[in-house]
């Protein structure tokens, strides 16, 4: 199976790639949709805070936990059947919020969406690597981590501007899930599997140990997002920056730094590498927590805000590739499942481990704690080599040589 080059792009073509920018913009607003109305839907509940807290996290465990059996499915059945599938799961169950009156009931299409949020979040990832070979793959990574950062800014203002007609509104925003799952059907190449594979997970990562390595770093950026996501808008309120539409401005700052430097990533990851892209990024990450922990100025916030966007802009496509040239192609996706479950454990653990430290100290210094572990992890760069490459069939117990399902 051949996709048109970037030189001659056909209609099929243009659809593909429109589909999966879409899909992908999904997976950033799983939580953030209806993040503004938790306090409402805690009142009329009648639910505790944590219990309210839990409607925003579930989904992210049960993506956690699901990941590796999606991936399975994907290198197992092909691609097309179980992302299209995700994508439906993730429109119904998320939009279950319509009409759900129990907390119970509610909790429940949360872990359900996390399944189907997981399908999506691989599954694009997949598609990407597979549909997509040389600059073109760089150019179109690029592409999808600007529509990623895109998505945390759009749907979440959409889903606020809902919120003010009533606590069920927002969740009609994941119902987009369904004709996106639909044409995935009609345009998404069909990509069958690429051969059997022997052995499981642990398998891949004892031929690829240095698949580790970059799951750790998945993991450690999701936890400084989120880090960021829960506690920078608490910051702002300590200099007295208090309203929510200002706050709300200043924490996207985060999504347009990553929306502006995905259009910049196949020029950069041409000329720098990856293992340089990840120092950089690093550098972005340790200077913006640096910043807020020092600042006491809404307006250095913000560029603090921003600069940590530019870092992960560069850190979610190149980790991505990274992870998917190092895996041969028929275990793709059980390596980008892992990825996905490291990425969002990050996320779920972040303010249980540094709240307690900021409890008992201040915000500010949860911040250089933060800018101290991107120093260290930079230190760690720079010392250790880190290298992605394809891992040959016979490394990982493959039937077939590890050559791409497709080619561009």
């Amino acid at each position: 199976m051949s996709l048109p080059g970037p030189t001659t792009p056909s209609t099929s073509h243009r659809a593909t790639l429109f589909v999966l920018l879409l899909a992908s913009t999904l997976t950033l607003m799983a939580g953030a949709v209806i993040a503004p109305v938790v306090g409402v839907i805690r009142g009329e509940l009648g639910v505790s805070g944590t219990a309210a807290g839990l409607i925003l996290t579930a989904h992210g465990l049960s993506l956690a936990i699901v990941s590796p059996f999606v991936g399975w499915a994907i290198d197992r059945f092909g691609l097309r059947t179980p992302l299209a599938g995700g994508l439906l799961l993730y429109g119904v169950a998320g939009g279950a919020g319509l009409v759900t009156e129990s907390y119970t009931a509610l909790i429940i299409s949360r872990f359900a969406f996390g399944i189907g949020a997981a399908a999506v979040f691989v599954g694009t990832t997949v598609a990407l690597l597979a549909l997509f070979q040389g600059e073109q793959r760089d150019r179109v990574a690029g592409w999808r981590s600007t529509a990623l950062s895109l998505g945390g800014i759009i749907w979440p203002l959409i889903g606020g501007a809902l919120g003010g007609l009533s606590w069920h509104a927002p969740f009609a925003v994941y119902l987009l899930g369904v004709p996106v799952g639909i044409l995935t059907l009609l345009v998404i190449p069909a990509v069958p599997p690429a051969g059997r594979a022997k052995g499981g997970i642990v398998t891949l990562l004892r031929h690829q140990p240095g698949l580790l390595v970059f799951y750790a770093f998945s993991f450690f950026g999701s936890f400084l997002l989120y880090v960021l996501a829960v506690f920078l808008p608490q910051r702002l309120t300590e200099v007295a920056v208090e309203a929510p539409f200002l706050i709300a401005l200043i924490t996207t700052s985060t999504s347009v730094g990553g929306s502006l430097i995905g259009l910049f990533y196949a020029k950069m990851k041409a000329r720098l590498g990856y293992v340089n892209l990840l120092r950089l990024a690093t550098v972005a990450w340790a200077l913006a927590f640096l910043l807020i922990g020092l600042s006491g100025q809404w307006i250095f916030l913000t560029v603090a805000a921003f600069v940590f966007g530019l870092g992960s802009g560069v850190v979610v496509p190149a980790l991505a590739m990274m992870i998917g040239e190092s895996a041969p192609v028929a275990k793709r996706g059980q390596a980008m499942s892992l990825s996905g479950t490291a990425n969002f454990t990050g996320q779920f653990v972040a303010p249980l481990v540094l709240g307690p430290v900021i409890g008992a100290t201040s915000i500010g210094t949860g911040f250089l704690i933060g800018a101290a572990l991107s120093a260290l992890v930079l230190l760690l760069l720079l010392v250790f080599p880190v290298m992605s490459a394809r891992a040959p069939a016979e490394a990982a117990g493959t039937d077939k040589p590890s050559t791409d399902a497709t080619s561009v």
